[in-house]
């Protein structure tokens, strides 16, 4: 009877479901037999994972397995591995002085690996992939540097940071002229300190004036011939570059309200290895000292 009663498809040939919405009739096709047995299959199969493997989260924990594996105890096995592998270079190039590592061809490759990869962790975000620097953050590449580029000034410097408050760190501020110069002689002195360095000036800038103001205020850290002093940290103002900008509005707003940029301290973050294969890793970006 249940035959009889089957609505066929005229166009397929296929028996429907009965029903039928705005004239519209379902073919009735059921899944394949291989799709059904291979759905069940991932059932059993999700089934048996929840019991071998951790799965289920308790209040406090989570159900553990039959087969007690943990991917983390996989990750602690992997790193231990590696340190296993790296430890007798690391040893050996924490008890390296920065002079000794560039000496032996060996661990200075060591270096230079871990240093590309420390730096990127850890510099970059500031300094840039390459070391190229931005507006407030130092270019590492070139041959200008505010406490000295030999490999061990710029040690100390990732070690100890600059105006990071460790006693031991770089120090030195440009301090804000505001309500100490007048605007006009601040005009002035950013005019000079531009022709220092052969850039263009306003035309009508007072040179003269601005060169005794420099003389009178800035001179006692950047020099009387405004190459800098490393001591201090003051910059050479007649190699044209440029840590904030070149541009008139840059250098009076640097004249008006200071810098002090901060570069942290590192040492009790990182590992002596990691600090000095920064350091190597930084001077071989080419700007380094001998």
């Amino acid at each position: 009877m249940a035959e009889e009663h089957k609505q066929i498809d005229p166009i397929t040939g296929t028996a429907t479901t009965g029903h039928e919405w705005d004239g519209l009739r379902e073919l009735n096709t059921p899944l394949p037999r291989w799709w059904l047995w291979l759905f069940y299959l991932t059932i059993v199969w999700a089934i048996g994972y929840w019991i071998v493997y951790p799965a289920w989260p308790l209040i406090h924990n989570s159900t553990q397995g039959l087969f007690g594996y943990h991917s983390r105890d996989a990750v602690v096995e992997d790193l231990d591995a590696l340190h296993a592998q790296r430890g007798p270079m690391m040893a050996k190039l924490g008890s390296a002085t920065t002079a000794e590592i560039l000496a032996d061809p060996q661990l200075l490759d060591f270096a230079r690996a871990q240093g590309r990869v420390a730096f990127a962790d850890n510099c970059a975000p500031c300094h840039g992939a390459g070391g190229g620097g931005t507006k407030g953050y130092p270019n590492l590449n070139d041959d200008d540097w505010l406490w000295g580029g030999k490999i061990a000034d710029i040690e100390q410097t990732i070690r100890f940071g600059a105006r990071a408050g460790n006693d031991q760190g770089r120090q030195g501020n440009m301090p804000p002229f505001t309500g100490v110069l007048k605007p006009a002689e601040i005009s002035n002195v950013a005019d000079y300190v531009r022709s220092l360095s052969g850039l263009s000036t306003e035309a009508g800038a007072d040179l003269a004036a601005g060169k005794k103001v420099f003389a009178d205020n800035c001179a006692v850290c950047h020099g009387d011939n405004a190459k800098g002093n490393r001591e201090l940290g003051s910059a050479n103002l007649t190699d044209r570059i440029w840590l904030y900008g070149s541009d008139k509005e840059a250098i009076v707003d640097g004249i008006e309200k200071g810098h002090g940029g901060v570069m942290p301290t590192w040492d009790g973050r990182l590992s002596e290895p990691v600090i000095k294969s920064l350091a190597v890793y930084v001077y071989s970006f080419g700007g380094g000292e001998k």
